[in-house]
């Protein structure tokens, strides 16, 4: 997997408006917020499931009813088309879990 180009991070960033990029680390951060403990740690369970089947591990932090989550993939130095759909498919289980 290789690192995104500027132009590409660029071109991706907007498709994630909930997501923050962090510069020194070219990584996306985001926070997610859950009605409880069990919501929250029923959307890790989720997300564990695709980390694991396209063996893409992100970094995150649970607390109660709150989940931040970063990406970036460190075998490449940075961000990668992998932490672009592990953001979008995290975007796209929450949305569900909310209607």
């Amino acid at each position: 997997m290789s690192k995104l180009t500027p132009s590409a991070t660029a071109a991706a960033l907007p498709t994630l408006p909930a997501w923050r990029h962090e510069l020194p680390r070219d990584a996306i951060t985001r926070e997610y917020r859950f009605a409880d403990f069990q919501a929250a740690f029923a959307f890790m369970c989720r997300l564990a499931l695709y980390a694991e089947k396209y063996d893409h591990h992100p970094e995150w932090f649970n607390v109660y009813n709150k989940l931040s989550i970063t990406l970036t993939t460190h075998d490449a130095g940075g961000l990668s088309q992998r932490d672009i759909d592990f953001a979008r498919h995290a975007d796209a289980v929450f949305a569900a879990g909310k209607s």
